[in-house]
């Protein structure tokens, strides 16, 4: 049993760290590593702790995940506007979100910023106009904006929320799916840097051990998944 745990281990950490390198984008290997240990599961309960959380309707905050990044972690606009739920870094920070690409981070901070604009208006149409076009522009012109991508981001939204959002698979990959498909392939050499080691490390730690307490020798996942790198 205790074999068989190890060489599931080793074979996990393979797929997870062969998706991550396959990713783009800026902080992809971090996200797509994470997403890939997991099996790309759990956004449907990050955002349903972020809606009780907050109090922000679970419906709106995927609708606007799905309006924003289509629920891709590593999304990036033309702006700079980054993750699921497409945060600006002066937002992220000034929610207390230290990486934008750690979809429940990113989901945290994009219900919190969402619940206080629903909070200052009262209104989920003018709380997701304000989320597109910023607080200012609907104080402005008392309402939804006269900006026609705003006009057609809030209609897109309230109309996503107005039915079932729902994730779909393979959600938060990062561009991982064929990848993370690979099933039980093994890594031939690859290059890493010290910074994608340590990053995998991390992770691999808080992700992957939680799945094998059963083991009475941890360290022989731990040595399950160096030994992927020497492949």
């Amino acid at each position: 049993m205790k074999t068989e745990a190890v060489f599931s281990a080793r074979c996990q950490t393979a797929r997870a760290v062969q998706a991550a390198r396959t990713s783009s984008g800026t902080g992809g290997f971090a996200a797509a590593l994470k997403n890939a240990v997991s099996g790309g599961q759990g956004l449907d309960d990050i955002f349903d702790r972020a809606s009780r959380t907050y109090g922000v309707p679970e419906n709106l905050l995927k609708a606007v995940a799905k309006a924003e990044s289509g629920f891709q972690a590593d999304a990036v606009s033309r702006c700079g506007a980054q993750g699921i739920m497409q945060l600006m870094p002066s937002t992220a920070r000034s929610l207390g979100v230290t990486d934008s690409f750690d979809p429940e981070q990113n989901i945290m901070g994009g219900a919190k910023y969402l619940g206080s604009l629903l909070g200052k208006y009262g209104d989920a149409k003018l709380a997701v106009a304000a989320y597109n076009a910023g607080s200012g522009n609907v104080d402005k012109y008392g309402g939804v904006p006269p900006f026609s991508e705003t006009q057609n981001y809030v209609e897109k939204v309230l109309s996503y929320a107005g039915g079932d959002v729902s994730v779909p698979s393979g959600a938060a990959e990062s561009g991982t799916a064929a990848a993370a498909s690979a099933g039980t392939s093994v890594l031939s050499a690859v290059s890493f840097t010290a910074d994608d080691y340590s990053r995998f490390l991390e992770l691999f730690a808080q992700e992957l051990m939680e799945r094998t307490l059963s083991l009475s020798d941890s360290g022989d996942v731990l040595q399950a998944g160096q030994d992927t790198f020497l492949m």
